[in-house]
This record gives C-alpha cells, sequence and structure tokens, in this order.
C-alpha cells in the first residue's frame, strides 16, 4: 500500500475526464489525482510521466492524491492555525483544501480558532490523517544516548511552561529550555539552533541556546574580568540579575553567567556580595 500522509513519486497510468490515474503498488490500487491539480503543463502529466504528490484520504475516506504541499507530512511537527472547531475536535489549515482534525482528547490545552499551536501529524487506528498537540505521546523525551552534550540540534518551540520552554529537538525527540537559559524572546513555532545541555539524572533533555563548554566558560569568565575593570572594579550584575540584562551586556544565558561568575569565585578572582560582584587584587 501506498503511504498516506506521505509525499511519493508516482506514475501518469490513465487519463479520464476529471483527472489521471497514479500508479499504486498493484494495477488495483491506482489513485486518482482530480482536474484541478494537474500542472499547467500538459507534457508533464502525459502517460508514463511521474508526478510529486502527496497522497491522502478524501472526505469520503477515499485514498487520493494533490500536488499542493501541505505544511507537515505524517511523522512531523509544525505550528498550525486553528480554522474552525466542530463536534469531534478542532480543524486546523494545514496547506491543503481539506483541514486537518486535532480531535479533542489529543488537544493538550482546548486550542481556540483563530490561534496556532504545534502539533504532531499521525494516522489514527483507522488510518485517518490527524494531528495532536500531545506531542509527548509520539516523541521521546529520554535521551537514550541519542544526542551527546553540547550537540547542535535543530529546534522548533512547542509550549511553555512555568519551568521554561518546550522544544522539538531534530523532529524525534521533546527537551526543555529553562527559564535562565532563554537569552532572548521565543514564540511558538520559532525554529532556531539549539545545543543539548548537562545530563539529568530522570533522562530527559536539558537544552541550551548557547553551546556550553569549558572553553566558552573560560572566555566569558574573562570578559567578566574586563568589564568588572572597566566598571571600576565592581558591578551590580548579579546571579540573581534579570537575563536580559545579562544578555544585553554579555549575550550570553544567565545559566552560563552563573557557570563563569562561580568558577571565578572558586580562583578567588571575585568576590559575589548581596549587592554585586567585586575584583579582588591579583595576588
Amino acid at each position: 500500500m501506498i503511504e498516506i500522509g506521505k509525499t511519493h513519486a508516482l506514475e501518469v497510468v490513465k487519463h479520464v475526464d476529471f483527472g489521471v490515474y497514479l500508479a499504486g503498488e498493484t494495477p488495483e490500487e491506482e489513485i486518482l489525482l482530480p482536474e484541478r491539480y494537474l500542472p499547467e503543463d500538459e507534457a508533464a502529466w502525459a502517460v508514463g510521466q511521474y508526478l510529486h504528490v502527496f497522497v491522502y484520504l478524501d472526505s469520503e475516506d477515499r485514498i487520493i492524491a494533490t500536488t499542493e504541499v501541505p505544511f507537515a507530512e505524517v511523522g512531523d511537527c509544525a505550528l498550525l492555525y486553528v480554522v474552525d472547531k466542530g463536534e469531534f475536535g478542532s480543524f486546523v489549515d494545514w496547506g491543503l483544501m481539506k483541514d486537518l482534525l486535532v480531535p479533542f482528547k489529543e488537544q493538550r490545552v482546548p486550542m481556540e480558532v483563530g490561534r496556532s499551536y504545534v502539533v504532531y501529524v499521525y494516522l489514527d487506528v483507522t488510518g485517518r490523517l490527524c494531528a495532536t498537540s500531545c506531542l509527548d505521546r509520539h516523541l521521546d523525551e529520554v535521551n537514550q544516548q541519542a544526542f551527546e552534550f553540547s550537540q547542535s540540534v535543530d529546534l522548533l518551540i512547542a509550549s511553555r511552561s512555568e519551568l521554561g520552554y518546550k522544544a522539538v529537538i531534530n523532529g524525534t525527540h521533546l527537551g526543555l529550555i529553562h527559564n535562565n537559559e532563554v537569552v532572548r524572546p521565543l514564540k511558538m513555532g520559532d525554529k532556531l539552533t539549539g545545543y543539548i545541555g548537562d545530563a539529568r539524572e530522570d533522562g530527559r533533555i536539558n537544552l541550551t541556546l548557547q553551546k556550553q563548554s569549558h572553553r566558552v566558560r573560560k572566555e566569558l569568565s574573562e570578559e567578566i574580568i574586563v568589564y568588572l575593570t572597566q566598571c571600576g572594579g565592581s558591578s551590580t550584575l548579579t546571579d540573581k540579575s534579570a537575563p536580559e540584562e545579562i544578555y544585553e551586556i554579555f549575550h550570553v544565558s544567565k545559566g552560563n553567567y552563573k557557570k563563569a561568575l562561580g568558577k571565578l569565585y572558586k580562583e578567588r578572582r571575585i568576590l559575589i556580595t548581596k549587592d554585586g560582584v567585586e575584583l579582588l587584587p591579583e595576588k
């Protein structure tokens, strides 16, 4: 069977008044590509030519093809806009004429018409295309040797919590960017590069927006010393300062800044007080 919810290169095998039929896995599995989706160049859909099409089910659950390109296929996550609400769930625009259903039981929070949510596209038990905002049902939250510390990864910001931002990692896993690692404003659906953070005992994945390494911390430590010197030996920028203030001066996360301060304190190069940070005389 041709995979539903995926793009395929299929051969044109027959012309009819209302479109063309494309070859399936067997002669009995011919798939209709309606006339409205045919390319303007007739030579492109002559018998024997191959067309790149997305295969899905129409309103009567028949296999059908389109040359429209969906915003997400089965197994993908994407930020999709809610256009309607029905008896069984909410409908999101995913780039095709037929909107995609997000069943009520698959909504992490009740979805409102006019808002966008990050969802995962999947096939339900009946083989119908659906989406879910309960990403943890399909994406792994535990790092079972899939990633290494400080590895660069692609992130999709998916949701917000009291602890920080949940993000989809490389389309396969979920991780958390803690509030003190947020170095710039983030919003749902943002795509950005991040890094795998320190390992957690429970195996769940911490994320950072900056590469963490001993070299990076050493460089930041020296930047702090220079900054303190320029400020006359003291600064009110402490590990309790707002992340935005720290980022404005050093362009790093609060977490990295705290670690660099800790390194300098252990080396007895600075003194951390209730009101600020003071540069100690070199010995």
